[in-house]
């Protein structure tokens, strides 16, 4: 049942729209220098189609790797564009008709029931700060304002004819590129014109590079202090969150590193610095809080262990995850004896007191009791079977 549940997650459709990527760039660039096709298809295409089969191959592919960035943090707009672009890839693929493009057009067909299987699993919408929405209009009004404008003074710029010219002028003089071929003319408006396409077109390009970049630098911020990024976080299915981190939950980390996919949640910024350095995925937050825990993936965890050493945090804690997510099941960790039935209470599925647990043994094996350390080795994996 897990292993079909992880086929219908959402890193299948992932790694298959990656792989797909990358083969639609290859394929585009072996027959860029193409002229024309020779395919089963040749009488039936276009010359124009023909004479763009080889770059739009290696366009569509760098769509894909943008649809990929979505989908690895779940966007809805990123597997509708998934769903578009499989059928064009395997259409380009057909139409380059080379012998590379055969893994590009059976992998495409093959992907697209895996993506729309995976179709519940990308429920998040386009979340964009508000710097990068005005990097967005500044981009496309500049992009407008010289297309339009540049269009409309047509006849003062050498080599400008269609919307298409005054869009090419407008890209390569915003971007600073200018290749020469497209010039105004010695008119005082056409001149004035340029020199505003050029301020503008640098101040948007740079706005729009550094709403991109801010959050590659809080990328590597978070995990200099040990936490995750966002597309690691979206990316966990069926794994388990231990809220908490201590003496009592380094055993129980340890035994998870070689079980299952988890993370750990803990108020404490050294901790979760430590834990990165070791590789062990964690993020800052209190455990017993709504935010850190959905930031965890709660909604998609299949277990929660409840260990932060302290049995009314706990207590809090297992309400919080068991309001979140009804169906994980939830292990906690009772420092204290007499707390074992009110974390039952709490909404605790099973409660284990390791010094009670660890003071029974030492008892019994000091008065003689043989085996004492076989018998605890399996009640530890008796109790991470039926926990996990």
């Amino acid at each position: 049942m897990d292993e079909f549940r992880d086929w219908l997650g959402p890193k299948p459709a992932i790694y298959l729209t990656s792989v797909v990527a990358v083969l639609s760039v290859a394929t585009g660039l072996i027959n860029v220098g193409a002229a024309s096709i020779s395919g089963p298809l040749a009488e039936l295409i276009p010359p124009a189609v023909q004479r763009t089969a080889g770059f739009t191959g290696s366009l569509t592919g760098f769509l894909m790797l943008a649809s990929v960035f979505g989908l690895r943090r779940r966007l809805r707009i990123a597997w509708f564009s998934t769903v578009l672009l499989l059928p064009v890839t395997a259409f380009q693929g057909l139409v380059q008709s080379a012998v590379v493009s055969v893994p590009l057009i059976v992998l495409s067909v093959l992907s697209v029931p895996t993506v729309l299987l995976s179709y519940r699993r990308f429920d998040r919408k386009i979340d964009l700060s508000l710097s990068q929405l005005a990097a967005l209009a500044a981009l496309l009004g500049t992009m407008t304002y010289g297309t339009v404008g540049t269009y409309a003074l047509r006849e003062e710029f050498a080599q400008v004819e269609t919307l298409t010219d005054a869009l090419y002028y407008t890209v390569v003089t915003a971007s600073t590129v200018g290749y020469g071929d497209v010039i105004p003319s010695s008119s005082d408006g056409a001149r004035l014109f340029a020199l505003s396409v050029v301020v503008l077109g640098t101040a948007s390009f740079a706005l729009a590079l550094g709403s991109l970049i801010g959050p590659m630098i809080q990328a590597r911020f978070a995990r200099a202090l040990g936490t995750m990024t966002r597309s690691q976080l979206d990316q966990l299915e069926g794994h388990v969150l231990v809220l908490g981190y201590g003496d009592l939950t380094e055993p129980i980390l340890e035994e998870l590193q070689s079980e299952t996919d988890f993370i750990v949640v803990t108020p404490d910024d050294d901790a979760a610095t430590a834990l990165g350095n070791r590789n062990i995925n964690a993020i800052v937050g209190d455990p017993s809080d709504d935010e850190p825990l959905q930031r965890a993936g709660i909604d998609r965890a299949r277990a929660v262990l409840v260990a932060t050493n302290d049995d009314a945090q706990d207590a809090l804690a297992i309400l919080t995850a068991s309001q979140l997510n009804p169906d994980a099941r939830i292990v906690a960790a009772a420092t204290d004896r007499e707390n074992i039935e009110k974390l039952r209470r709490a909404g605790a599925d099973s409660v284990i007191s390791p010094a009670v647990i660890g003071g029974h043994l030492l008892v019994q094996s000091a008065m003689g009791g043989d085996g004492m350390e076989s018998i605890a080795d399996r009640l530890l994996a008796v109790e991470n079977e039926d926990d996990l």
